[in-house]
């Protein structure tokens, strides 16, 4: 009889950056968790891109910070380069980048995690997940040891039955060269699960000295600095930062790709796995966009603890010969000697159609799944779905509600929904895009949207609730103040305007109406604004963003109002679909698949069209 261990209420199945969120959430929550890593030495790593945010991944770190998780705190700790991204650009899209040191993040990272009262790290392979009567019991381990617990969440990343592929040469490894999880695919396929075959990849590394950056754009960082979490202030995080660089392909790189793409296992059948469409690597970019001279290539820091450079924008899986004649046709890496090659991954995950929007599995209670294991892509959107899945967790333990986050208050929410609902057939990318109201769900008011149910969830302190309140009172007086005060056609008032080339006053004029100019904004009309209290910059600019986009925020707001009928509009759980007549067979299929909580969800399965919405909400007033 195999061992059996009972000292835990929770466990978590891998320690990336889901798996840190899902356990610190369990823990801080007084739930005593036990996670599971392939090697204690991976927690938090980072075998892509050494970075944490980007477009709209920014919003997701920011709204994870303001939760209560932890990957805003240490990448305001371990960051070696930060900039916001798309400032020429509303802030409906500003999002936040920060370069990391790869080494130092990973380290921090578990350093928080061992120091977490509740929390126990434990090396194993787990084999398979322990089911009675559609229950979750516990897991097993490679060793044949059992550990039972009240409930579990799988992150395990990429390393599930995973293979690492560089041209005609394949090993069946996890990232980096990790050992992968080899028996669990075949636990969660025996349960009932429908498993996905994904895969993603990364670009080659160079010995940072062999490179001639004399060749490339120097990318600075941002001065002054923003902080990613909420508890930072920007005076506290300033620092030397390293130096990003930007060259290109050309026309001798994509003849070479062209040459050897019979030779690419992403072309010849070899790479059996969907990879994404918004991440592609080098020859999928050369042969989609064939009209393109050039692409992008940036050339990036791994830490400051090594001279190896992250050649982002060139993931490829092409033989290493290849990509050796490749790399050295690009301005700057002539000589640069390849520290890694490029390689492409291929893995197993679940189809997120299997989900709750808990993020608990349909068909077994207590088991719930987070990160790239649902068929997502990014550290941002496993962390953003591994403090929920998390968070539910310990939910169902203490036999309260879930919490879902609505598509109108975060880019968590619009991520979860539209994998439960629309699943994916690819790994899923956040993009602002994909939020229909990102005017409102800024990364700015992260904190005011979200952290209030973090408190309300107990993973924000009373201090941090309160400072929120402060704020939130300086930010509506000073949107007060300035529709208040009025200015008139003063030669102060029209030698400022003249200066910024705005159309001078032929009356009184409120400061509120002045800046929503877009010559002008909050600092500009400072020198008539004689009675501007001292500020923040958080508030002055949460103040100016509300006053400058009024019109557009109120609107939204109306929008939110009319989707919220339906998300309040609750659909029985055990309704019967096959009851219904007038439902076309595709909607009454998509329906039973699914089983989406609410009018709303239904109204976003693909595949079902608003007359079918229609007579579902008809029947839901009969029965």
């Amino acid at each position: 009889m195999s061992k059996q261990i009972n000292d835990f209420q929770a466990i978590v199945v891998g320690a990336g950056h889901a798996g840190c969120e899902a356990s610190l959430a369990l823990a801080r929550l007084g739930i005593k968790t036990i996670v599971f890593t392939v090697s204690v030495d991976s927690i938090a790593m980072m075998p892509c891109n050494p970075s944490i945010g980007g477009t709209s991944k920014g919003h997701l770190v920011r709204e994870v910070d303001a939760l209560g998780g932890q990957m805003g705190i240490t990448i305001d700790e371990t960051f070696i380069q930060s900039k916001m991204l798309n400032r020429s650009k509303g802030p409906a899209v500003h999002s936040l980048r920060a370069q990391a040191d790869k080494k130092a993040y990973s380290q921090r990272m578990r350093e928080i995690m061992e120091s977490e009262e509740n929390l126990t790290i434990r090396q194993g392979e787990v084999d398979e997940i322990l089911v009675e009567g559609g229950i979750f019991k516990g897991i097993k381990t490679h060793t044949g040891v059992e550990y039972l617990a009240d409930v579990c969440v799988l992150c395990t990343g990429t390393y599930l039955n995973s293979r690492c592929i560089t041209g005609e040469t394949s090993t069946y490894t996890g990232p980096n060269g990790l050992q992968a999880a080899t028996h669990l695919s075949d636990s969660l396929k025996n349960l009932g699960l429908n498993l996905r075959r994904f895969k993603t990849g990364t670009p080659a590394r160079m010995d940072g000295k062999t490179i001639d950056y004399e060749k490339m754009q120097p990318q600075y960082g941002d001065d002054p600095i923003t902080p990613f979490s909420f508890t930072n202030l920007e005076k506290g995080i300033q620092k030397q930062q390293a130096l990003c660089y930007l060259t290109y392909t050309n026309e001798k790189t994509h003849k070479i790709i062209n040459d050897n793409i019979d030779r690419s296992p992403l072309f010849s059948g070899y790479i059996e796995g969907t990879g994404p469409r918004y991440c592609p690597s080098i020859e999928d970019k050369v042969v989609r966009f064939h009209d393109k001279e050039r692409h992008q290539v940036f050339i990036e820091p791994e830490g400051l603890y090594t001279d190896e450079m992250y050649v982002g924008g060139m993931s490829s899986s092409l033989p290493e010969d290849v990509q050796m004649a490749m790399y050295a046709t690009v301005p700057g890496l002539e000589h640069a000697k390849i520290v890694r090659n490029a390689y492409a991954i291929e893995y197993d995950c679940i189809d997120p159609l299997e989900l709750n929007p808990s993020l608990e599995l349909k068909k077994i209670t207590g088991l719930f799944s987070a990160g790239q294991a649902n068929g997502s892509s990014g550290y941002e959107e496993a962390a953003a779905q591994g403090i929920i899945a998390g968070i539910n967790a310990a939910r169902k333990i203490t036999a309260k509600p879930p919490i879902i986050i609505g598509r109108s208050e975060g880019y968590i929410g619009v991520l979860i929904d539209d994998l439960v609902t629309k699943g994916t057939n690819e790994p899923y990318r956040m993009m602002t895009s994909r939020a229909e109201y990102r005017l409102l769900l800024r990364q700015d008011n992260a904190d005011e949207r979200l952290t209030p149910i973090g408190y309300e969830i107990g993973l924000i302190s009373e201090e941090r609730m309160q400072h929120l309140k402060e704020k939130m009172s300086r930010v509506d007086s000073e949107v007060s103040r300035m529709k208040e005060t009025f200015v008139g056609d003063t030669n102060e008032v029209q030698s400022l305007l003249e200066k910024y080339e705005s159309t001078p006053l032929n009356s009184g004029i409120s400061l509120a109406e002045l800046i929503k100019r877009p010559e002008l904004d909050y600092e500009k009309i400072s020198p008539i604004d004689k009675n501007r209290p001292l500020l923040s910059d958080e508030v002055k600019e949460e103040a100016q963003i509300r006053l400058r986009y009024e019109g557009y925020i109120e609107r939204q707001k109306k929008q939110v109002e009319q989707a919220l009928k339906l998300e309040s509009r609750i659909i029985p759980d055990d309704i019967d679909y096959d009851k219904i007549e007038s439902l076309r067979l595709e909607a009454r299929q998509k329906l039973k698949d699914i089983s989406p909580k609410t009018i709303g969800q239904a109204s976003r399965i693909s595949g079902v069209s608003p007359a079918d919405i229609s007579v579902l909400q008809i029947y839901i007033k009969t029965i």
